[in-house]
């Protein structure tokens, strides 16, 4: 790989990242619950169950 000559200034370096900003995360509404949680995210509901896309996944142990 090519390598500079000399070295770059901080402050070019810098301008090159002025563009990367950070994002809010995409957040969803469950439909059967109401629940705001992450997009494309497995969310435990009050009652108890893993749901993903309005199917249960897995039920807490009840102790």
């Amino acid at each position: 790989m090519p390598n500079p000559k000399r070295r770059h200034s901080k402050t070019r370096g810098r301008k090159r990242r002025t563009h990367y900003k950070a994002e809010a995360p995409t957040l969803a509404v469950d439909p059967a619950s109401g629940e705001t949680h992450l997009s494309h995210r497995a969310v435990w509901t009050s009652d108890g169950k893993l749901m993903y896309k309005g199917r249960v996944i897995m039920e807490k142990k009840q102790a």
